[in-house]
């Protein structure tokens, strides 16, 4: 169970990350961007995908310790 939690933490957190970096594309180049007329919208899609994410990394820290307590 320990792995299969790991494996979703590193999932999660590689989303993370990937979102980041497109947010990051965006602040230093938003003109490279042609697809995306709105900027600021683009950017608030890619925070409530990290949002997504990091709920998913603090809900299995819980049941992480969860699971622990009842060992």
């Amino acid at each position: 169970m320990v792995d299969i939690i790991k494996a979703l933490q590193l999932h999660a957190q590689g989303n993370i990350a990937l979102h980041k970096t497109n947010i990051m594309v965006y602040l230093k180049n938003p003109v490279g961007i042609g697809e995306h007329s709105d900027i600021l919208e683009a950017i608030q899609g890619e925070l409530d995908k990290i949002a997504v994410h990091q709920d998913r990394v603090d809900l299995l820290r819980v049941i992480q310790k969860e699971s622990e307590n009842k060992l």
